[in-house]
């Protein structure tokens, strides 16, 4: 077993090691590889793709991985959840034929480039075709997997474990009926706050010190993250030792990019606080999207547009723009960053709206994996969603369905994991409000004792716990949608004087 356990961390590391590789080139792509080099990145990543596909699947590998799971008493108990974790992985892939999976991976960078174009020149049927190949693509790889199981069902898994459509759609019954009449009052009561002042010019290489500061709030080591700019903004982890956020400056929206770099620094503060055991390990990371989310959203959110916490930091601010917040004040600040109004951007949306957003999305995948929508009528189903469930009219395609980067990768299923995350992030808060005294730490912009009570119930164990243990131990309670809608209600019936 020692010999075993030895040549199974070996394959590991050289997995790990592949992996470290494809994400460098990914960000690099995402970031600064001019466009014209995006094809040959594609190339390479599908033959490193390859490799490491043939060393997950390769026979002495899994004869190791099955020799630890038949003698579990026999290993220590990360060994064998790693061996548990990268069972499951290989056999996610296994059942894929190796040139399909290939051809995969050289669509999705592609398809990512063609989205890019299609977004800055409005024009879909650039995007359109890939699409529809990675749609293909996945609703294949989902049914080799899981033959019986709706193939939606599946990639639902693969982002949050254990989340179907069942769940989801009670999930999404419950925010509507408790979420849509309270939109409903908001809009019919007259008042919205001033918020002109934004929309000010904020010089971008002034914006680029606010994300320094903001960092550094949010108790990012420089040593260890950093911060690039991107189209569509996200958040990349090679380990604990290397975590990257990126952001999208707008001269006239301050509030956009701030809050970008609160959301990703939320992802990139969970990595950078794993558990030193197993920060070199395949359990090293977030354990799902779902639970990656309930962070980037609760930084963002429930601290990051809460009065206190904007009292903490606008003097910060005051100091950067004198002359767009001149006679602006902490409290006219906060009322302009939770403005609750029907929109078309989901990464601009307010708190209140913003899992009407997450609801079109989810169902247009559906039916999209489903067969049920055609790829060609992609388009004027988005536009009636954002008809039918926010009542605002789609202008062009790059506001609409182009907005966001998910599906140019593949990414289907990913989007609910933001409404669960934010319900996550409210039951969370509601926790730690018995350990802490959130409000005060916020209002000191002192944020190190909330991560450290965050490290100690979620960030430390990695993968070691599936999603549902982890966030009910974190609750010590089931989770429960109800503190996400009655947060809520609570918060805009006070901004709104409902």
């Amino acid at each position: 077993m020692e010999e075993t356990v030895k040549r199974f961390k070996k394959r590991l590391e050289e997995l790990r090691v592949y992996d470290h590789a494809m994400g460098v080139l990914y960000y690099d792509m995402e970031t600064v590889m001019p466009k014209g080099a995006i094809a040959l990145a594609g190339d390479t990543l599908g033959a490193l793709s390859k490799t490491s596909y043939q060393l997950q699947i390769d026979k002495a590998f899994v004869a190791d991985i099955q020799a630890i799971l038949a003698h579990p008493d026999a290993v220590d108990p990360i060994t064998l959840c790693e061996a548990k974790r990268m069972n499951e992985a290989r056999e996610r892939i296994a059942c894929i034929p190796i040139d399909e999976y290939v051809a995969c991976q050289i669509e999705s960078t592609a398809a990512f480039a063609a989205w890019q174009k299609a977004k800055a020149q409005n024009d879909s049927s650039l995007f359109l075709p890939h699409l529809e190949k990675l749609i293909d693509f996945k609703r294949r790889f989902a049914l080799y997997y899981r033959p019986d199981a709706p193939a939606y069902d599946t990639m639902l898994g693969q982002y949050e474990k254990g989340l179907s459509t069942e769940t989801l759609d009670a999930f999404f019954r419950d925010v509507q009926s408790a979420l849509v009449p309270l939109i409903d009052r908001i809009q019919k009561n007259g008042y919205q706050p001033d918020t002109s002042f934004l929309e000010q010019s904020y010089p971008i290489w002034k914006q680029r010190e606010l994300t320094k500061y903001l960092m550094q709030v949010m108790c990012m080591d420089p040593e260890h993250s950093a911060c690039g700019e991107v189209e569509h903004p996200f958040t990349t982890n090679f380990s604990k030792a290397d975590v990257r956020i990126t952001t999208h400056y707008y001269e006239n929206a301050v509030q956009s990019s701030m809050y970008s770099v609160i959301h990703e620094a939320g992802h990139a503060t969970y990595e950078l606080n794993i558990g030193d055991d197993i920060a070199r390990s395949p359990l090293g990371t977030g354990v799902s999207m779902g639970v990656h989310e309930s962070q980037s959203r609760f930084f963002e959110n429930y601290i990051g547009r809460s009065e206190p916490f904007i009292e903490a930091i606008f003097p910060k601010m005051q100091e950067l723009f004198p002359e767009q917040l001149a006679g602006v004040s902490a409290h006219a600040f906060y009322l302009a960053v939770n403005k609750a109004e029907p929109s078309l951007i989901r990464t601009e949306a307010d708190e209140l709206t913003y899992s009407l957003h997450i609801m079109v999305r989810y169902e247009l995948e559906k039916q999209l994996i489903a067969g049920t929508l055609k790829v060609a009528d992609l388009p004027e189903a988005w536009n009636e969603k954002y008809r039918e469930y926010l009542g605002v009219d789609v202008p062009s395609d790059a506001m609409g369905f182009l907005q966001d980067m998910h599906w140019s990768d593949g990414s289907f299923g990913y989007f609910p994991s933001y409404a669960i995350g934010s319900a996550y992030g409210a039951q969370l808060l509601n926790r730690m409000e018995r350990d802490l005294d959130v409000w005060t730490l916020a209002g000191e912009g002192n944020l190190q004792p909330i991560i450290d009570w965050l490290k100690e119930r979620i960030y430390q164990y990695g993968c070691r716990l599936d999603p549902k243990e982890l966030m009910e131990q974190a609750f010590e309670a089931p989770f429960d949608p109800k503190y996400y809608t009655e947060y809520l209600t609570k918060k805009f019936t006070a901004l709104y004087r409902l």
